[in-house]
């Protein structure tokens, strides 16, 4: 009985599978084969094989290393900020939306925008000769820094992703909260507990799953980003913004590199393969 349920779900699962291979496959086999060639727009057609040439330069880099250190701290910063403000968010907040639930709809617009639109708009009201906050501090206090200079150009981005997307973090702590069985709330209420006591004691151990899953999602979000930052400021003064992502586009398209772009594209796959190993590893002790 059950190798007949296993033939029928592998017949099943077959068509998807071979739809799969058959267009994530092939792009997948060209990269890494050009991964490990010398190739450029003029030789795609025939490609040469230099071994690991790609990889020793991409790791001999030092604008891949920069982009490596951008790209953690970026998704460390914006991951934890962005859950504890949705989490902040969604406690406080949650007996307000439970009488008015379309205050939902309102707090979840930036993350409904699309995040090059999201980066055009900052850079628009950020720019320091023609943004409107920058003249405006400029005309109340006589003074204004420039947002997108190498000192705060940092600071401006994660700012402008962790305002974008903690909407998305605000949703699944909303989510979990809610789904706490009021029970458990009331019964410790009898007891004598205070609400900052429930909160850390009953609320927060029953929300640490999702907290854990919003704080990996946000993470790999953040380490890939690429199109809110580039198109607010680019690769940054000196290469300051340059996130993985940033660098392998500069590679393959600004340069022509394809051999070098692809196989910074492959760490970037397999470190991200790993991460996402590794969380899985830490749930399934965690359960």
């Amino acid at each position: 009985m059950q190798n007949r349920e296993r033939r029928e779900n592998a017949v099943l699962a077959s068509p998807l599978v071979l739809f799969l291979v058959a267009i994530l496959g092939f792009p997948v086999i060209l990269s890494v084969i050009y991964g490990f060639s010398e190739t450029s727009f003029t030789t795609l057609t025939s490609p040469k094989f230099n071994g690991l040439d790609n990889f020793r330069r991409v790791l001999a880099d030092q604008d891949f290393w920069q982009a490596v250190s951008f790209s953690l701290r970026f998704g460390v910063i914006c991951a934890v900020a962005q859950c504890v403000l949705g989490l902040f968010l969604a406690v406080y907040l949650a007996p307000l939306i439970r009488r008015h639930g379309w205050m939902v709809a309102i707090l979840i617009i930036p993350m409904i925008v699309a995040p090059a639109m999201m980066g055009l708009m900052y850079r628009l009201v950020l720019h320091e000769f023609a943004g409107p906050i920058p003249y405006y501090m400029y005309a109340l206090f006589g003074w204004s820094p420039s947002f997108l200079n190498a000192q705060n150009v940092f600071t401006t981005v994660v700012v402008a992703e962790t305002l974008q997307w903690t909407p998305f973090a605000f949703l699944l702590f909303l989510t979990a909260y809610q789904s706490i069985p009021q029970d458990l709330r009331e019964a410790a209420a009898v007891d004598g507990t205070r609400p900052w006591r429930m909160f850390r004691k009953i609320e927060l151990p029953l929300m640490a799953p999702t907290l854990f899953v919003a704080l990996f999602i946000r993470f790999i979000d953040g380490f890939r980003v690429f199109d809110n930052i580039y198109t607010l400021v680019g690769a940054g003064p000196g290469g300051a913004t340059t996130s993985m992502s940033i660098y392998i586009y500069e590679a393959f398209l600004r340069q022509g590199d394809i051999g070098r772009a692809l196989a910074a594209a492959i760490l970037l796959f397999g470190s991200a393969f790993l991460l996402l190993a590794l969380a899985q590893l830490f749930m399934r002790r965690a359960t």
